[in-house]
């Protein structure tokens, strides 16, 4: 089984959407896909989250949440506030590697790559599961000093970045949008390898999953 993570420079950059899409790329390739969101936050028991919304994108159907918060508060801070044990590292991982076997399992985080999903953060959950991490990232102003402190908390932890995507990329990109997308890779050192056409996430499952292929580089993603 092949794991990637996913997390974002900041909250409502487009993780869920990219999620999706790269759950529809790889099956387009043929490849079976797991998804897990670990903690949901500011959704209702019963109400759809963001795994219902990757399975009406990608139609993946092989998914899993461990806990969910009602509160739109980092994990750990709802978890708190509304009496609920905070998610462990252990728990977390073995919960993970005991999903059905598939050749790639997605992992989406919750806002920022430090953000605590319980008693741990992403980069915890990479170093235990040995696997690469994901960052979307927003395409206009703010972006490159975002990705770039993203990327050097990566490598500082020795966990290997997978990859740049643009969350949301406009139809009509401004100046910093344009100038993002070719300083991205060079202000972190880690490729930019794909971009989400804003408002993807409006669109019906066959229109999605039909287009996401072309939204990564081509190959991309790689198993390994």
């Amino acid at each position: 089984m092949s794991l990637l993570l996913i997390t974002g420079t900041s909250t409502e950059v487009g993780k869920t959407v990219v999620t999706a899409a790269v759950a529809a790329a790889a099956q387009a390739a043929g490849r079976s896909v797991a998804v897990c969101k670990p903690a949901q936050t500011g959704i209702a028991p019963g109400e759809p989250g963001d795994l219902a919304e990757i399975e009406r994108l990608s139609g993946v159907d092989t998914t899993l949440e461990l806990a969910r918060y009602p509160e739109p508060l980092a994990p750990d801070t709802a978890a708190r506030r509304c009496g609920q044990p905070l998610l462990t590292l252990d728990e977390t991982t073995a919960a993970i590697e005991a999903l059905p076997e598939v050749d790639l399992t997605l992992v989406e985080g919750a806002g920022g790559l430090l953000v605590r999903l319980g008693e741990f953060t992403l980069i915890d959950l990479a170093r235990e599961l040995d696997a690469a991490v994901l960052v979307v990232a927003a395409a206009g102003l703010g972006t490159l000093n975002h990705s770039e402190l993203t990327a050097r908390a990566l490598a500082e932890a020795g966990v290997r970045c997978a990859g740049l995507v643009i969350g949301a990329w406009p139809a009509e990109p401004d100046l910093a949008a344009e100038c993002n997308r070719t300083d991205l890779p060079r202000v972190t050192g880690v490729d930019l390898v794909g971009a989400i056409p804003a408002g993807a996430g409006g669109w019906d499952r066959n229109r999605f999953a039909d287009a996401a292929p072309g939204w990564f580089i081509p190959g991309w993603p790689t198993l390994d």
